[in-house]
């Protein structure tokens, strides 16, 4: 592909992913995270696979950034998940053991 269209479908997705994200509710909040948690893992597998299948200085460039930005969104999001479940626990009543 050229990359005039390469660019145009990123900006494309990049908006809609947006709009779309955008639109959802507090409630679907945590499990939306659950879900993008194991997305980003699949990004985190794509970029190993272009490492090893890389050829060149900017496949591994980009194979590597892949790698970061899934990793951390992965650890992020079950940060995330995890205080806003954090948040729906029963606290200790004062006086009971």
């Amino acid at each position: 592909m050229e990359l005039i269209v390469e660019i145009t479908i990123f900006v494309l997705a990049a908006f809609v992913g947006f709009e779309v994200i955008s639109k959802v509710p507090t409630t679907l909040h945590t499990p939306l995270m659950s879900q993008t948690n194991a997305i980003h893992g699949i990004v985190m597998l794509g970029g190993l696979i272009v490492i090893g299948y890389s050829d060149s200085i900017l496949e591994d460039l980009i194979g590597t950034i892949a790698i970061a930005f899934g990793m951390i969104n992965i650890v992020g999001g079950f940060l995330v998940t995890d205080r806003m479940l954090g948040m729906f626990t029963r606290k200790p009543k004062e006086g009971a053991k």
